[in-house]
C-alpha cells in the first residue's frame, strides 16, 4: 500500500510528516533539485528533502519528468497513491496513470477558485474573506481535477501570505490523511468542480512594485499578500524600499506623497485614503520600524514614494 510523495517547499512538510506519523508506507519522496542559496550560491536541499532524509526515506530528484529511468522507478514501486503537495512541476499523463488508486493533490484554495501557483497570495491581494484547502484527483490540466475533500478557513485582518500559508499547510496535512483513509473505505467519492474558476498565476519579483494610485485598502491587502515573497516595494529618493507592514487610515494626499512622518509611522497618500507604513526594509538592510527609518533618513512631509 505504498505512497510516493511529491513536494518541495516548507508548505509540504506537515503533509509528509502527517503521512509518516499515520503509519503510511512512503516508498519514495520526489522533490526538486538542490538550488543555489545565499551569497555563496552553494547548492541547498529543499525542505522536503531534508525532512525525508531525516526520516531515512528514499529521495528522488529527477531532472526531467519524462526521464524514462525515473518513470520506470515509479512503475516498479507500483504505488497505491501519488500524494502531491506544492511539488512545483506538472506531472505527465503517463505518471498520473501510475498509481493503483489515484494521484491526489493538496491545493491551497477552494477550487475552482484560484487555480494555479500562488493561490494564497492572490486570495489576500484580492481581499477575500475566506479561503481553504482542497484535495483533488489530479488531471494533466492544472487544478481541474475532481474534488475529494474541502475545508474552509477565514482570512484574518492581520494575515500575511506567510501566516495563512502556515495555517493552510496544517489543514492540508490533515485533509490529505483523511482523504487517503476515506478513499480506501470507499467513503469519499470524487465530485466534479462546479462554479466559475479563477486563477492565481505565479508571482515574479517585479510584481511587488506598488501602484500608489490604488486605494489604501487595496494596498494594505497587496502588502500582506506579497509578504514575505516577492515583497511589496517602492522607491524613495532613489532607494528601493520594501514595505513590510501597513494599515489603511482616513485622509487624503497625492499617490505616494508622504503626508506625515511621525514616531509610529509614515502616512502616505494613495488613490483613496492614506496608508500608514509601520515597517520597512531598505535594500541590503534588515527590516526596521518606521521610526528608525524616519530618523535615519530625515524623512519629511512632501517626500514621494515612486511606484508603478
Amino acid at each position: 500500500m505504498a505512497i510516493v510523495f511529491f513536494g518541495t517547499p516548507a508548505f509540504a512538510l506537515p503533509s509528509l510528516k502527517a503521512l509518516i506519523e499515520s503509519g503510511e508506507e512512503i516508498a519514495a519522496v520526489v522533490t526538486r533539485a538542490d538550488a543555489p542559496k545565499g551569497r555563496s550560491k552553494a547548492p541547498s536541499p529543499p525542505p522536503v528533502k531534508e525532512m525525508a532524509l531525516g526520516y531515512g526515506l528514499r529521495v528522488l530528484q529527477p531532472a526531467k519528468m519524462k526521464d524514462p529511468a525515473f518513470v520506470d522507478e515509479l512503475i516498479n514501486i507500483n504505488p497505491e497513491f501519488l500524494a502531491v503537495v506544492a511539488y512545483g512541476r506538472i506531472l505527465t499523463p503517463e505518471m498520473l496513470a501510475i498509481p493503483r488508486t489515484a494521484p491526489i493533490n493538496v491545493h491551497a484554495s477552494l477550487l475552482p477558485k484560484y487555480r494555479g501557483a500562488s493561490p494564497i497570495a492572490w486570495a489576500i491581494i484580492n481581499g477575500e474573506k475566506e479561503t481553504g484547502v482542497t484535495t483533488q484527483v489530479m488531471r494533466y490540466e492544472l487544478d481541474t481535477g475532481d474534488i475529494l475533500l474541502q475545508e474552509k478557513t477565514g482570512i484574518k485582518e492581520d494575515d500575511t501570505a506567510e501566516s495563512l500559508s502556515a495555517r493552510l499547510s496544517e489543514m492540508g496535512a490533515r485533509l490529505l490523511v483523511e482523504t487517503i483513509e476515506g478513499m480506501r473505505r470507499g467513503a469519499i467519492k470524487p465530485v466534479p468542480q462546479s462554479g466559475e474558476p479563477s486563477f492565481a498565476p505565479p508571482l515574479k519579483k517585479e510584481d511587488g512594485l506598488i501602484d500608489w494610485k490604488k486605494g489604501a485598502r487595496e494596498l494594505f491587502n497587496f502588502v500582506r499578500g506579497m509578504y514575505p515573497w516577492p515583497g511589496a516595494y517602492s522607491f524613495l529618493r532613489g532607494e528601493r524600499v520594501k514595505i513590510m507592514k501597513t494599515r489603511p487610515v482616513e485622509g487624503a494626499a497625492g499617490p505616494g506623497v508622504i503626508e506625515e512622518a511621525r514616531g509610529d509611522g509614515l502616512l502616505a497618500g494613495t488613490g483613496g485614503g492614506l496608508l500608514m507604513i509601520l515597517e520597512l526594509q531598505p535594500e541590503g538592510k534588515k527590516p526596521m520600524p518606521a521610526r528608525a527609518f524616519i530618523q535615519g533618513r530625515a524623512i519629511k512631509k512632501g517626500d514621494i514614494f515612486q511606484g508603478a
